[in-house]
């Protein structure tokens, strides 16, 4: 499995970690989450895939969460691994992203996530603010490049 971000430490115990994550276009943008804290940062909306849950209803709870928005015609570009310590849960994680293409459909509420924030980019305005290498890569190639 490809990796991205850091260096693997060899002090820390390490959590897995998947999660479903999506990249959502929706005719010439694309909508991102802008998070807050703990660092203010742009992602793909998704996240945590809680136990027994399966990752296409995680994508679809993550992205109404951190967007209020629905999504249709999930389909899996790929995977990658990334190392991170994630201060909001005090945890060090190995994540194991799940990176899926969907299409919004229908704006249901606000994030219900506080701390979120929907937002639509063009593409080429979205790709360089991306919080990580991983996210990047796969955005990359759903742009065809």
């Amino acid at each position: 499995m490809r990796r991205f971000g850091e260096q693997i430490r060899k002090d820390v115990r390490y959590k897995v970690r998947p999660g479903a994550y999506g990249i959502l276009f929706d005719g010439e943008k694309v909508l991102l989450t802008f998070q807050e804290a703990p660092v203010p940062e742009f992602q793909l909306p998704g996240g945590g895939i809680d136990p027994g849950e399966s990752p296409v209803p995680a994508l679809h709870r993550e992205v109404m969460e951190e967007t209020g928005w629905t999504i249709a015609e999930a389909r899996r570009l790929g995977f990658y691994r990334r190392y991170a310590f994630m201060p909001e849960y005090d945890l060090w994680a190995e994540k194991v992203a799940l990176i899926y293409l969907a299409r919004p459909i229908l704006r249901q509420d606000r994030p219900l996530e506080a701390g979120h924030t929907a937002v639509w980019l063009k593409p080429e305005e979205a790709l360089p603010l991306l919080a990580n290498e991983g996210d990047q890569h796969f955005f990359m190639q759903a742009m065809g490049l």
